[in-house]
């Protein structure tokens, strides 16, 4: 039911922004796009896709081994599962496969996966205040924004390298949270702790993980650039730094389906200064496939795994 709401409140702000604009229009500026620049921008999924697989083999911890294709096996089916799983219970999905198929134990398997999407959102959110502080509009909304998405990276920061930090976050949310969520919130405690314990004893690979990481995000942002230049619309790089993981982060919010809807909306709103909403809505359809393209990329894989993931339990993923 809450993915069928997702879906309709999806379609409705679509409908919203498509009765503001000129459909006749947005087909223009597809027939006239750039085709060099379409192939390269589209193309990135396959690269953005082996580097993630790659950062995925990185993670293992000593003593164990995931081979390169299963690694992108498990980034592509996890993209399909998103689309159609709520609350990216596709990446859970992923660190019950490396557990089912006795890559990691349970919990590590899940700490592995929860660091790997903490290192995604920091990432984005260093290229999104580099962005604003370049920013030319320095505006009081922007200055807002500036400030929550800094104040988040910081407390990122924080959760991720002091564990009495994040404990302290735990505690506070399991006062806070209804109490079917709290045992829920104790082994993801827990599978915290482990995480912590198991990437901060080695510095020199968190550094590469991290790193990896913040250059996996520079070729995603780079290729919604890439997407402007096919459109035959400009906006210098600086400003979609930080224009386009505002977009990114209104796509995350727990509203729609795949972010499909706010995220278009988010590139109308943010991106006035420099093209119209014509070419914001096609921005819109062109950022969209950055999802659907690795969600088709694994629906190869989907079948085989599909009936183990019905039977995916949270409990699952706390035995040992």
């Amino acid at each position: 039911m809450k993915r069928l709401i997702s879906l309709l409140i999806s379609l409705g702000i679509l409908a919203l922004i498509y009765t503001k604009i000129d459909l006749d229009g947005l087909l223009e500026v597809f027939q006239g796009c750039d085709r060099l620049w379409i192939v390269i921008s589209l193309g990135m999924v396959i690269p953005l896709t082996l580097f993630t697989a790659w950062r995925l083999q990185q993670l293992m911890p000593p003593g164990t081994h995931l081979d390169f294709g299963e690694a992108n096996r498990l980034i592509l089916v996890a993209s399909t599962l998103n689309m159609v799983l709520p609350s990216k219970m596709g990446d859970v999905a992923k660190a019950y496969f490396m557990q089912e198929r006795g890559y990691l134990s349970g919990p590590l398997a899940l700490s592995l996966v929860v660091f790997e999407k903490a290192c995604d959102l920091l990432s984005l959110l260093f290229w999104c205040i580099l962005g604003l502080i370049g920013y030319p509009q320095k505006t009081a909304l922007f200055g807002v924004m500036f400030s929550g998405i800094t104040l988040g990276f910081i407390s990122g920061i924080l959760i991720l390298s002091s564990r009495p930090f994040a404990d302290g976050c735990f505690r506070g949310l399991r006062r806070i949270v209804p109490a079917k969520f709290r045992e829920t919130l104790k082994s993801l405690q827990i599978s915290w702790g482990e995480m912590h314990d198991y990437f901060w004893s080695d510095r020199q690979q968190l550094l590469k993980i991290s790193l990896t990481s913040v250059f996996i995000w520079f070729l995603h942002l780079l290729q919604i650039w890439f997407f402007i230049l096919a459109l035959n619309a400009w906006t210098p790089f600086w400003a979609s730094l930080a224009l386009s993981p505002l977009a990114i982060l209104a796509g995350l919010l727990p509203l729609t389906f795949a972010g499909i809807g706010t995220r278009d909306a988010a590139l109308v709103f943010f991106y006035q200064p420099y093209f119209d909403a014509t070419t914001a809505a096609a921005l819109g359809l062109l950022c969209t496939s950055r999802y659907f393209l690795p969600a088709i990329g694994g629906l190869p894989f989907f079948g085989q795994s599909i009936s183990k993931v019905r039977g995916l339990k949270k409990s699952d993923l706390s035995k040992g």
